[in-house]
């Protein structure tokens, strides 16, 4: 398949033409309903076990999302290269401005994701990609939090009743397994990596991201209710392992909320009374939790701070620069910024986080 045309509107128009998609998905994130168009049945039905904890019935969408199967297309369109993440080499994604909207291209699959004016198609080999796919219309639910005002945050969330916490940390620092080591303590899982955080009222609110938590094998075989995910071949190889190779594998396995914790421990939506900073280094010393002011503790700051990226075109010209460290700052001054410092120490940092959530304070020394 060609992609003809030379605006968003004559490429999408293409692309549903000659490969139409019947088959419709309808989900509810955090109060945001999107239907999903599929070309093959496949298709719908991968992308409904994915996202199974948030189909609803059909009615009215906020946003619609268009996914064709086809061979990964060819086009005449004049492609620039993103650069690859800093300590990256690989390059991965191309991307064109049109008149009316953006085509992002992946550069390993040949997915094309053609997008603006409310209007979002994927189109290139989706099945093999879901995972893209996936990303897309999660990204399509990203947006319109950012359009609506929100911030995005590199984060995991957790609820426990009627208060959350967010968790950010620096690269390594284990957010997502402290989020699900609060998972086996009876919280409720709100995001794995992203969070938008929005003001309401004098607090704030935040809003997760319909994606399974991937972890790696330090995370599964230190966690009762996550270790059996491991293949029991793979088990004691990874057991052999120094701790800190262990922990850095890039071996990853999908830890599906429902299967591992059960149904109705995922929802996308609630308070986040606070954001846990973890600051902490692998070495022999005691970890500690503070409040700080994140108006005082800049430095802290680029752990939560998430640059939007590609799949955002924000509606507002004011938006299309992302917030500074000022304006992060006095949002989140908003809620209670925790940094959680020293030595690595899950269990210690959970009791911290539950301790806080319950009572709103650090539990003493």
């Amino acid at each position: 398949m060609k992609l003809t045309g030379t605006t968003r509107r004559e490429l999408a128009e293409a692309v549903k033409t000659a490969c139409p998609a019947a088959r419709k998905l309808f989900l509810d994130l955090g109060g945001c309903r999107i239907r999903v168009d599929s070309s093959s049945d496949e298709l719908n039905d991968a992308l409904a076990a994915y996202f199974k904890e948030f189909v609803t019935e059909s009615g009215d969408s906020d946003i619609v999302v268009s996914t064709h199967e086809t061979p990964a297309p060819e086009s005449d369109l004049d492609f620039n290269v993103k650069q690859p993440d800093p300590g990256k080499t690989k390059i991965k994604e191309e991307w064109i401005d049109l008149p009316d909207g953006r085509v992002v291209r992946k550069r390993l699959t040949g997915m094309h994701f053609i997008f603006g004016d409310g209007e979002n198609v994927a189109v290139g080999p989706c099945l093999k990609n879901s995972n893209q796919v996936i990303n897309f219309i999660n990204n399509r639910f990203i947006e319109c939090k950012l359009n609506r005002g929100g911030f995005l945050g590199h984060a995991a969330g957790v609820r426990s009743g009627e208060r959350g916490i967010s968790l950010a940390g620096f690269s390594g620092a284990g957010k997502s397994t402290l989020a699900l080591h609060l998972m086996s303590k009876g919280t409720t899982f709100v995001s794995n990596d992203r969070v938008m955080v929005e003001e309401n009222g004098g607090g704030l609110f935040m809003y997760g991201v319909a994606k399974q938590p991937r972890i790696n094998p330090g995370t599964a075989l230190n966690n009762p209710d996550l270790c059996r995910i491991v293949e029991p071949d793979l088990r004691e190889r990874f057991l052999s392992l120094p701790q800190d190779e262990l922990w850095q594998l890039e071996h990853k396995y999908d830890a599906l909320i429902d299967e591992c914790y059960g149904p109705g421990k995922f929802e996308l939506r609630c308070p986040m009374n606070g954001l846990v900073i973890l600051n902490w280094k692998r070495e022999d010393l005691p970890m500690r939790a503070d409040f700080v002011d994140p108006r005082e503790r800049k430095d802290l700051l680029p752990a939560f701070m998430k640059p939007t990226g590609l799949f955002y075109l924000p509606d507002d010209p004011a938006r299309r620069e992302d917030p500074d460290e000022d304006a992060y700052a006095d949002i989140l001054a908003k809620a209670d910024l925790i940094e959680i410092s020293g030595g690595i120490d899950f269990d210690r940092a959970s009791e911290v986080c539950l301790h806080y959530m319950k009572t709103g304070l650090l539990p003493a020394d």
